[in-house]
């Protein structure tokens, strides 16, 4: 039997207000900090801020199971202080082999470490744990990751500076698949260029030794981080059974794992002592244009079938005035059978998730358009969504004001139904024109104005997601990912079809530096699709 001596009571007040879960060695509690809800937003306090202190901010993302709930966990034993000599282990968030096993959350959760400053950190830690990136959900459940991040960064009671972004991976990722590739690509393009020198790796489950595999890893998927003189991407080493029951037996074994993590966390720590904070309103921007970008191309793909299905209601309207213009002379009746275009509002699968987030389109009752679908859950209406700008939507055709707009459960859809139209008919839908064979050229003249207005309305949605294209180009730092690439094949047949051999030339560029970590995404989406349809 192994006997050690608990050296806890310097954490008696910590420990007095936590839950014990394993009376060890070590003996782990659970510990109980101020939980606040900000919005539909999250976030876990332990102790009181001291304003003339200096806080340090820390991201995490990664893919599910890497152990970002443990490196939570450490990182807040390392700021409390605790020793291997102490026995004594606390978590804030609950083990992550429980967490594999239940449904998890897609919450951002950001926990805030205050009041221990001088006990191993001259400053406070704030650390932003995001749900696993490429598990079982699939991309859907990636691009709410994306949208709660945009949530905690732009909310005034958010998270404004981020001193760094730890990709956290598994120290036994010896290949680069195509779900690796995606997954790194998801991260890295949620930032802006000013955040390259900020992302750093952690990587869990170390043995201590230099990680050879993953660092080829990360070179081949040609990730932008920070890298250190010899070109190499910084890294950080971690053990992940810091709270592993202790006994005769592993506690050398144990104590050289402590030893591993410890001096990982000084390193990391001492990295962010010098780094300077980043602002995250360059991040924001790229998730707003990100977001306008696929609301943009979702709104002028529906444009483009709408036009095409009006020009095929108006074409035989056309021919048929010219046909029976002896008739319109003579003010006689004649009817066509055409495919009329209509709006219809339909359901969608949508409503509240618990009480955190509401999911639903947000649409334009003025232009009968969606301005944001799929997509639009956190908004819990439509002027906090972020297809809207200075109070307008960025997405539909008329620009028109956030008060012309809901968020509802349905979404309109086009539809065409056969009618026999009169020349009545006509001339009530469209003009009422001169009399005689001037009617007939009134009309037809009508009819073409009505196509025109359709292509220019559909030409200006292509310029707008062009400039968001462009916009993207300017300020991500990695532009040339997956979420930019679904749309470019799109925009390049369109604007071919417009004859803009410029903006072709530019969006054809962009298109050929896809490396291949974008195809080897494409095929992860196509994998996870295929997935979910089983």
């Amino acid at each position: 039997m192994f006997f050690y001596r608990n050296t806890s009571s310097k954490y008696d007040n910590i420990i007095s207000k936590s839950v014990l879960i394993r009376s060890g060695p070590p003996a782990v509690y659970q510990l109980r900090p101020k939980i606040e809800n900000i919005g539909s937003l999250r976030r876990m306090t332990l102790g009181e801020r001291n304003v003339n202190k200096i806080n340090k901010t820390i991201l995490l993302v990664g893919e599910t199971g890497t152990g970002k709930s443990t490196l939570v966990n450490a990182l807040v034993n390392y700021a409390m202080g605790v020793k291997w000599e102490d026995d004594v282990w606390f978590q804030i968030v609950e083990d992550e082999e429980r967490h594999q096993g239940e449904s998890q959350t897609l919450d951002v959760m950001v926990y805030q470490v205050f009041g221990f400053e001088g006990e191993t950190l001259p400053y406070s830690l704030t650390i932003i744990d995001t749900p696993g990136y490429g598990d079982i959900r699939g991309t859907e459940h990636d691009d709410i990751i994306s949208q709660r991040l945009l949530d905690w960064f732009d909310s005034e009671d958010g998270v404004h500076e981020i001193n760094a972004v730890g990709l956290v991976l598994k120290a036994s990722e010896n290949h680069l698949n195509d779900r690796l590739r995606y997954i790194f690509d998801s991260v890295v393009s949620l930032f802006g260029k000013d955040m390259e020198k900020n992302i750093v790796a952690l990587i869990t489950h170390s043995d201590g030794l230099i990680p050879e595999n993953v660092l080829k890893a990360l070179d081949a998927a040609k990730i932008k981080c920070a890298r250190n003189e010899k070109n190499q991407p910084v890294y950080f080493l971690f053990d992940n059974c810091q709270n592993t029951e202790r006994t005769q037996g592993n506690k050398s074994v144990l104590e050289t794992a402590w030893e591993t993590s410890m001096r990982g966390m000084n390193e990391f720590t001492y990295f962010l002592e010098k780094s300077g904070p980043q602002n995250v309103i360059k991040t924001v921007e790229v998730l707003k244009v990100r977001t306008r970008l696929t609301a943009c191309i979702q709104n002028l793909k529906e444009r483009v079938e709408f036009t095409e299905q009006k020009q095929k209601e108006i074409q035989p309207i056309q021919e048929a005035l010219k046909k029976h213009e002896e008739e319109m002379k003579r003010n006689e009746e004649f009817t066509v059978e055409v495919d009329e275009v209509y709006k219809e509002k339909e359901r969608i699968k949508g409503g509240m998730w618990g009480l955190v987030f509401y999911e639903g389109a947000v649409c334009c009752t003025v232009c009968e358009e969606n301005c944001h679908y799929p997509g639009c859950t956190l908004a819990w209406y439509p002027e906090h969504c972020e297809v809207m700008k200075d109070g307008r939507c960025t997405s539909c055709t008329r620009k028109c004001p956030v008060s012309d707009h809901v968020k509802e459960k349905w979404i309109y859809v086009n539809k065409t139904r056969k009618v026999q139209k009169t020349l009545q008919d006509v001339k009530e839908k469209y003009e009422r024109g001169k009399a005689g064979c001037e009617e007939t050229t009134s009309l037809l003249g009508t009819l073409e104005k009505q196509m025109e207005k359709l292509q220019k309305e559909k030409d200006q949605m292509l310029e707008k997601s062009f400039k968001h294209v462009v916009r993207l180009d300017q300020i991500a730092l990695n532009v040339d990912s997956l979420s930019t690439h679904v749309h470019l094949d799109f925009l390049i047949e369109k604007m071919k079809e417009k004859g803009d051999a410029e903006k072709v030339q530019k969006l054809e560029e962009m298109k050929s530096r896809e490396d291949e970590g974008t195809r080897a995404g494409l095929r992860s989406r196509l994998t996870a699709a295929k997935g979910s349809v089983k």
